[in-house]
This record gives structure tokens, C-alpha cells and sequence, in this order.
């Protein structure tokens, strides 16, 4: 900070490289946060252009971690990562590539986990009550009913 109290292009600059590099970002988040700073709209233009020409903010890198980490952390299913991604304001290439990085064996794999774990938590249910529940709580977490069907039924 300068004596004046304002940040200079360069303190911001770097605030925003180090802000980047503590996890990936999209361009989207990365502009909301500089309009924090009330830059002008070239000011703001050049920082963006910096930390893209500098690998600090890469929207592909961003979408596939974005995409792996909701996927194995928070067991969220494609729909769910698509919606995420698209509040990002990624294009629909960035998205296709995203959920590449979800094997599909991962993801049938994690589905049977998720029936098999809400399933020991709906004791004395009906099948058709079990299924319902469990259609929903997969719905929530992003999956769609063709995606875990089979697995259902084999489960259930």
C-alpha cells in the first residue's frame, strides 16, 4: 500500500498472482474479485492479461480441478459439476474436457457407494419407498436416472 492509502497496478497485481496461485480460479471469480479494487476497465484488463500471460489463471487447469475435486470430494455428480462450471462462465469445450477427468469406472463405482451407504440409512422401508429416497438424494447430488438405474436395481 502506498502512504496514500491506495494499492498501486503492481501491489494489486501481485495480491491477485498470489490469490491465483493459493488454489485455481476461473477468470469469472478472478474479475468479481478485482472489482473489489475499482480498477479502471483497463487497468482491470491488463492485470487479467498478466496473470493469464504468467499461468496464474488458466480456465482449462481451473475446470479440470474443479471438476476432479467436486467429483472426489464431494461425490457431486456430472450434472451438478456442469451447473458449477457454468456459473463459472466456462465454455461448453472447457466442460466437455472437465468431466473427462472423471473415469467411468470412477463413476459407477461412486454411485454404488452413495446407494449402498443412503440404503443402510433407510432401514425399514419398502423397496419402492428405498429406491424413491435414494432416486432423490442421487438427483441432489447431480446424477441423473439414467446413470444409476441399473446400479439401482441391482442394488436395491
Amino acid at each position: 500500500m502506498t502512504r496514500s492509502g491506495y494499492l498501486s497496478f503492481d501491489d494489486i497485481l501481485n495480491r491477485m498472482a498470489a490469490w491465483c496461485a493459493y488454489r485455481d480460479r476461473s477468470t469469472a471469480e478472478t474479475e468479481r474479485k478485482l472489482d473489489e479494487f475499482n480498477l479502471l476497465p483497463e487497468a482491470r484488463d491488463r492485470i487479467l492479461a498478466r496473470l493469464i500471460e504468467e499461468d496464474f489463471l488458466d480456465d482449462l487447469r481451473f475446470a479440470r480441478a474443479y471438476a476432479r475435486g467436486k467429483f472426489y470430494h464431494n461425490r457431486w455428480g456430472k450434472q451438478k459439476i456442469i451447473h458449477g462450471l457454468r456459473q463459472h462462465r466456462l465454455t461448453d469445450y472447457y466442460i466437455r474436457q472437465a468431466l473427462a477427468e472423471i473415469p467411468d469406472a470412477d463413476y459407477e463405482e461412486t454411485i454404488r457407494k452413495l446407494i449402498r451407504r443412503k440404503a443402510e440409512s433407510l432401514v425399514g422401508l419398502s423397496e419402492a419407498r428405498k429406491k424413491q429416497k435414494i432416486s432423490r438424494y442421487l438427483y441432489g447430488k447431480g446424477y441423473r436416472y439414467h446413470e444409476f438405474k441399473n446400479i439401482l436395481d441391482e442394488e436395491i
